[in-house]
């Protein structure tokens, strides 16, 4: 059986709706997707498409850590903005990222996201080599 660790932000958001900002299953790691919050919920970088990126990835960088992964280890990122015109700052910001790590990357416009001053929201995906049990029980107990 898969050793499954799953990690919380700590916003109201996660177990209303019930999900994980990131949950690691044996060497594969998946971030949910990510907007521009700081760790109180709170907006960050109204109007600003570069800040809000670069707040996204660095909550991604975070949840990635949690389950004892990096940036290194992304294979995929998806990007969803609600304005395309935007995505040469958006791309800008994850090319500062992924410039050396160069993941498979796809960035769609939507329609819109959950609160109206989000510009942006980012996916992950990491492969990571599996944990050995006692590495794997010692992150698990930081989790709960």
């Amino acid at each position: 059986m898969t050793d499954w660790i799953r990690v919380s932000s700590g916003t109201k958001w996660e177990p209303l709706v019930g999900y994980s900002r990131a949950v690691r299953a044996g060497d594969m790691v998946y971030v949910a997707g990510t907007t521009a919050t700081d760790s109180e919920g709170n907006i960050v970088g109204v109007g600003d498409a570069t800040v809000q990126a670069r707040q996204a990835l660095n909550n991604i960088k975070w949840a990635l850590e949690a389950v004892g992964a990096s940036l290194n280890h992304v294979v995929r990122t998806r990007i969803f903005v609600t304005d395309i015109s935007k995505w040469e700052e958006v791309g800008r910001v994850h090319g500062e990222y992924f410039k050396d790590i160069r993941p498979v990357a796809t960035m769609v416009e939507v329609s819109r996201l959950i609160n109206s001053e989000m510009i942006l929201e980012i996916e992950a995906e990491a492969i990571v080599r599996p944990l050995d049990k006692k590495e794997s029980v010692a992150r698990q107990e930081k989790t709960d």
